[in-house]
């Protein structure tokens, strides 16, 4: 029989186990398979790109993201191939959404979102890009994250110029994807680089690019 002290620290043990379990949960989304819902034709998209500052408070739906993030590093073939060339298909780039409810990572393998930091973190995004107000008002934030080391290991001092070139190809196929999609979007590269890379909790290793925001057009 079991004693009431040996049933105590059990029940406490329990707790603490649960606890942990509450503590590893991740929350993660899974977005809705990339569909082609184009409004206008690719050439016609090529043309109207502009650079887009003022946005509506409308927030984009799943599918919507899905896309965009779809055409910043999804899978577009069988063998794991992506949207955007990559120097030796060895893929260095990472992106984040930053929304009204918090930070997401993109998982390619999964096309999922996988939630980093709850809470709208918009606010402190634009702080660190020279409190550029686009940053605020759209409601969605993609930031490119490099890792060089990946691209390194192949091309040595290279790589890095070759990270740089696919940041732009993929950043591009987020411009034309949301002019598809009737969305506006501008490009940002002025902003505080540890500022961004601690608001995304980002490992040592890797290090913010890029920041496009993305929203309907005020």
């Amino acid at each position: 029989m079991i004693s009431k002290k040996a049933l105590v620290f059990l029940s406490l043990l329990s707790l603490f186990f649960l606890s942990l379990q509450a503590e590893a949960k991740v929350d993660i989304i899974q977005l809705p398979k990339p569909k082609a819902t184009a409004t206008i034709p690719l050439n016609e998209a090529i043309q109207k790109r502009r650079s887009v500052r003022n946005f509506t408070t409308k927030s984009l739906d799943l599918n919507q993201i899905s896309l965009l993030l779809w055409a910043a590093q999804g899978i577009t073939d069988k063998r794991g191939l992506r949207a955007a060339p990559s120097a030796g298909a060895l893929y260095p780039l990472e992106v984040y959404v930053v929304k009204a409810d918090g930070i997401w990572h993109y998982l390619v393998q999964q096309h999922a979102a996988e939630q980093i930091v709850a809470g709208d973190m918009r606010h402190s995004l634009a702080e660190a890009a020279l409190s550029q107000p686009s940053v605020i008002s759209a409601p969605m934030d993609i930031v490119f994250v490099a890792d060089y080391r990946r691209t390194a290991v192949k091309y040595g001092e290279r790589g890095k110029r070759y990270v740089h070139m696919e940041v732009g190809h993929a950043a591009q196929n987020v411009l034309l994807e949301a002019q598809l999609l009737g969305l506006g979007a501008v490009t940002i590269g002025a902003f505080d680089d540890n500022a961004v890379n601690k608001l995304l909790k980002l490992p040592s290793e890797q290090t913010a690019l890029y920041i496009i925001s993305v929203g309907y057009k005020k």
